[in-house]
């Protein structure tokens, strides 16, 4: 069972969504190949706010992939400008349980 968690709301600007979501549908592949994350969500929570998602079975994955490309690839977003309404916040969670 996965352990630990990253949970990372976005707020897309006005008129971003679409480009907000195909943003993070670009993301899956990058994913892929990080070996150390179990599983990736990007989720659509309602109009202009999405998440993404993800659980690792131990640190060192989670700290792989917060070190890793799709991390770059959304701070070169946020620092762009163009696509987020505020800079995401993101916060580390231990998971209690799963199925």
């Amino acid at each position: 069972m996965s352990k630990l968690a990253l949970y990372v709301p976005l707020k897309a600007k006005p008129g971003k969504e679409a480009e907000v979501a195909d943003f993070l549908r670009s993301a899956l592949p990058l994913v892929l190949a990080e070996p150390g994350t179990a599983s990736w969500y990007a989720i659509e929570e309602g109009p202009g706010k999405f998440a993404i998602f993800d659980t690792f079975d131990n640190e060192a994955g989670r700290q792989a992939h917060l070190d890793g490309k799709v991390a770059a690839a959304l701070m070169e977003k946020v620092q762009a400008g163009d696509l987020f309404a505020e800079p995401p916040q993101i916060y580390k969670l231990n998971l209690l349980a799963s199925k």
